[in-house]
């Protein structure tokens, strides 16, 4: 494994946000990041479906595990969110971020939530920031 993708393992490693929620990073490369998270009893609100905080806390983790991706810090300058189709207790949702575009220290990505059987549940975009510094 890269020395810039052991680094955002050990992002993952910090984040106590994302593993609170039982977040998985299955996957990391330049510019890419899959996140899987199944949902508990706790992540239900009062139409009995997973609330979009959640589904939007997924997106965002792998967004930022993805632009964090090339060895520079980078932080969200802007995101938002399409949710698609509601989210069940004990679905397992993926996000499937892809970087679209990185210039200078600005940076694009869509990521895309599933669920378990791929059918999708939202869609996400995010522009980055880099900082600085390297990671």
């Amino acid at each position: 494994m890269s020395e810039r993708l052991a680094q955002v393992e050990a992002m993952f490693d910090r984040d106590r946000a994302s593993q609170a929620m039982g977040m998985e990073l299955l996957d990391a490369r330049p510019g890419y990041a899959r996140v899987r998270m199944r949902v508990r009893d706790d992540m239900i609100q009062g139409h009995n479906t997973c609330h979009g905080g959640f589904v939007f806390a997924l997106a965002d983790s792998a967004f930022a595990f993805a632009c964090n991706s090339h060895g520079y810090p980078a932080v969200a300058a802007g995101c938002s969110i399409e949710y698609l189709a509601p989210v069940e207790l004990g679905d397992e949702l993926t996000a499937e971020a892809r970087e679209q575009a990185l210039a200078g220290r600005s940076g694009v990505y869509d990521v895309a939530v599933t669920n378990q059987v791929g059918a999708p549940i939202a869609f996400f975009r995010g522009r980055s920031r880099r900082l600085d510094a390297r990671l």
